[in-house]
């Protein structure tokens, strides 16, 4: 994104377990590079996301707030759903995860 492009990954590999951990430590990797800084430095900054032939304007903010996030909270909610459609003793909370309280 620091291009200001953005491309979704080509391929549709199906990720087994294990394979999944591994991408999961390859994102994480990545990402620990990025300061703060560099985050903050991206913010008014132009995103073309391109979607096949077509080509979306975003900045950054809105690619993030409008895009990025509801799009990891729908899939983040489906795989839930799925999970406990399937008997995995999931709950609210599971989904939610730590509450961030003030000390």
């Amino acid at each position: 994104m620091q291009s200001g492009e953005f491309r979704p990954p080509a391929s549709k590999t199906p990720y087994d377990y294990a394979g999944l951990q591994a991408l999961i430590a390859q994102t994480r990797e990545a990402l620990s590079v990025w300061t703060p800084e560099a985050v903050n430095a991206l913010g008014g900054r132009d995103v073309v996301f391109h979607v096949g032939e077509r080509q979306l304007p975003f900045t950054a903010e809105d690619f993030l707030m409008s895009f990025s996030l509801p799009n990891f909270y729908f899939h983040a909610t489906t795989a839930y759903d799925i999970l406990r459609t399937n008997g995995v003793p999931l709950g609210k909370r599971d989904f939610i995860g730590r509450l961030k309280l003030k000390s």
